[in-house]
C-alpha cells in the first residue's frame, strides 16, 4: 500500500474510533439544570388533563387579631347591657287616672332619699320622669312603706334610718313584713312588732308582704301560718293588717278567709286595671323613676276617697 493511502487509512480509523467511544467531558451546572428542567417537563406530560395536585392552606391567626376580636365582643355587650338597661331619666309608664302615689323601699334601693323632694312626674305617654320640663303631671309622693323585717330574726339594715326620715318630713308611712311561709307566723309577728315599736295615729295599717311559698309547704300551711301573724300584729297594734301579692298568687294560693277578711295590696304592671278586685294600694310599677330616688322604684297608687 502507498505511504500516502496508508496516511488515508490511519486517519479514518482514528475518526471511527473517536465516534465509537463515549463522551467523557463533564456537563456544567448549567447543562445539568436544562436536563432537570427537562425531565420534570416529561414527567408532568404524563398527568391527566384536569387534575390539579392540591396543596395543604395553613391558616395562621396573629394573636393580636384574636385580642381585638375579644376586645369588641366585649365593647358590644357593654353597649348593648347599657342600651337595655333601666333609663334614669325615663320609667315604666303608670296607668292613667288620678291618683294618690306612694313607693315602697327596702335597704336594696340605691342611695340616700331626698325626703323632702319626693315627686312622682309623667309626661304625655304617661311615662314617669325626672326631667320637670318633660312632666306633663306632678304630683308628691303622700305615702310609703318600709321594709321592716323577713322571716323570724332579720331586721332590715336601712329600716331605723327611713322611718325616721319618712316621719321627719311628715310623709304618711307604713312598715311591711316579707313573709317566710317555712317560719312560724306568731315567731314572725313578733320580730316585726320588736322592730317597729309603735305606730303614731297617722301611720299606715302594717303590711304583710307574701311572694312565695317554700318547697315542701302545703297551701293549707301557708294560709294557718299567715293567719297566725295577721292576728297577732292587728291584736298588737289595733289596725287590720294589709295583705301584699301579686294577682296570680293571690288567685293561686290565699284562702277565703284572708282575701274577704282583710284588705288587698295588688301587685300587677303594664296595665290599666289590676288583676284583682277590690284593692286598696295598686302596686303598677317595680321601675318607676321617682324624683328623690336615685334608682328604679317601686310605685304604688291609691284611689282618691
Amino acid at each position: 500500500m502507498p505511504p500516502t493511502n496508508l496516511i488515508i487509512f490511519a486517519e479514518e480509523s482514528i475518526a471511527m474510533t473517536k465516534k465509537s467511544k463515549p463522551s467523557t467531558v463533564q456537563k456544567t451546572p448549567a447543562a445539568k439544570k436544562a436536563l432537570t428542567r427537562k425531565a420534570m417537563s416529561k414527567k408532568a406530560g404524563t398527568r391527566k388533563p384536569g387534575v390539579r395536585k392540591r396543596r395543604k392552606k395553613v391558616v395562621k391567626v396573629s394573636v393580636w387579631l384574636v385580642a381585638a376580636i375579644a376586645v369588641s365582643a366585649a365593647l358590644i355587650v357593654i353597649l348593648l347591657s347599657q342600651h337595655f338597661s333601666f333609663n334614669k331619666e325615663y320609667g315604666a309608664k303608670v296607668p292613667q287616672g288620678d291618683w294618690r302615689y306612694g313607693i315602697d323601699i327596702s335597704h336594696n334601693n340605691e342611695g340616700p332619699i331626698i325626703w323632702d323632694s319626693l315627686f312622682v312626674m309623667t309626661d304625655r305617654r304617661w311615662r314617669t320622669v325626672k326631667d320637670p320640663y318633660r312632666a306633663m303631671n306632678i304630683k308628691p309622693v303622700s305615702f310609703v312603706y318600709i321594709k321592716a323585717t323577713e322571716g323570724a330574726t332579720f331586721k332590715d339594715c336601712d329600716f331605723k334610718t327611713n322611718w325616721g326620715e319618712a316621719g321627719k318630713a311628715n310623709v304618711r308611712r307604713g312598715a311591711y313584713h316579707f313573709f317566710r311561709s317555712s317560719k312560724d307566723g306568731e315567731i314572725q309577728a313578733e320580730n316585726f312588732i320588736q322592730t317597729v315599736g309603735k305606730l303614731r295615729l297617722n301611720d299606715l295599717p302594717p303590711v304583710l308582704d307574701i311572694e312565695t311559698i317554700h318547697r315542701g309547704c302545703s297551701k293549707e300551711l301557708l294560709n294557718q301560718r299567715a293567719l297566725r301573724w295577721l292576728m297577732a300584729v292587728e291584736k298588737e297594734y289595733g289596725k287590720k293588717p294589709i295583705v301584699y301579692a301579686s294577682s296570680s298568687f293571690i288567685k293561686d294560693n290565699l284562702c277565703e278567709e284572708i282575701v274577704n277578711e282583710y284588705p288587698i295590696w295588688v301587685a300587677h304592671y303594664g296595665k290599666q286595671k289590676p288583676g284583682w278586685e277590690p284593692w286598696k294600694i295598686w302596686q303598677v310599677s317595680d321601675k318607676a323613676v321617682v324624683k328623690g330616688v336615685q334608682g328604679p322604684v317601686d310605685l304604688d297608687v291609691m284611689k282618691i276617697e
